[in-house]
C-alpha cells in the first residue's frame, strides 16, 4: 500500500482539525499538544513546528471556528439575506458540536490577553457580518446572538444536537424556538 504524502499545509489542516476536537473537549488549559499530535497522527514536535506554541494553536482554532461560522452565515444569506435563514445555518452548525465548544472555550479563556483579543475580534466580526448580511438592527442582532448563545449552551450540555440526552425542561425550551423562512 502506497502512503500518500501530504503537504505541510494539508498536514497543518489536519492538526488544526485535531486541535478543534481536543480544545472543544478539554479547553485551553486542559488540552496538551501531545493529545493533539496523537489525534492528528503526527509527533508533538511537529505540532510545535507548525504552530509555534499551544496558545498559537488555540488562537488558530478560535479563528478557524469564527471563520466557519461566518462561512455558514454567508451561505445561508446567499439563499435569503435574513435572520431566519442565518438561524437555519446556525441549526446546521449545531451538528458540528466541536465548533460551538471551541467558541465557549475561547470565551472562558478570554482573561488571557491574547485569547481575549482573538475571541473578541472573532465575535465582533460575526456580529458585524450578521448586521451586514441581513440589515438587522443592533437590537435584532443582539437577540439573534442571544438565542445563538443559548443554543450553543444547550448543545454543549448535550440536550440539543447530535447525541442529545433527553431532558423534559430542554424539550420545553427547544419547542419555543421557531425558524420562519416564509
Amino acid at each position: 500500500m502506497t502512503k500518500v504524502r501530504l503537504t505541510a499545509a494539508e498536514r497543518g489542516e489536519e492538526v488544526l482539525q485535531a486541535a478543534v476536537q481536543a480544545f472543544g473537549a478539554s479547553g485551553y488549559e486542559g488540552t496538551k499538544t501531545d493529545e493533539i499530535a496523537r489525534l492528528a497522527g503526527v509527533s508533538q514536535p511537529y505540532v510545535i513546528r507548525l504552530f509555534g506554541t499551544k496558545q498559537e494553536l488555540f488562537l488558530a482554532s478560535v479563528r478557524y471556528v469564527c471563520a466557519r461560522v461566518e462561512q455558514v452565515f454567508r451561505e445561508a444569506a446567499a439563499e435569503a439575506p435574513d435572520l431566519a435563514h442565518l438561524a437555519r445555518g446556525y441549526e446546521q452548525m449545531s451538528e458540528e458540536r466541536e465548533l460551538l465548544l471551541v467558541l465557549l472555550q475561547g470565551f472562558s479563556a478570554s482573561a488571557n490577553p491574547a485569547i481575549g483579543e482573538c475571541t473578541r475580534e472573532g465575535f465582533g466580526s460575526i456580529y458585524r457580518l450578521i448586521r451586514e448580511l441581513t440589515g438587522a438592527t443592533a437590537v435584532e442582532a443582539r437577540e439573534f446572538l442571544s438565542t445563538g448563545m443559548l443554543l450553543t449552551v444547550l448543545t454543549a450540555m448535550q440536550v440539543m444536537g447530535p447525541d442529545a440526552r433527553p431532558a423534559a425542561w430542554a424539550d420545553e425550551l427547544k419547542a419555543t424556538f421557531t425558524v420562519n423562512t416564509d
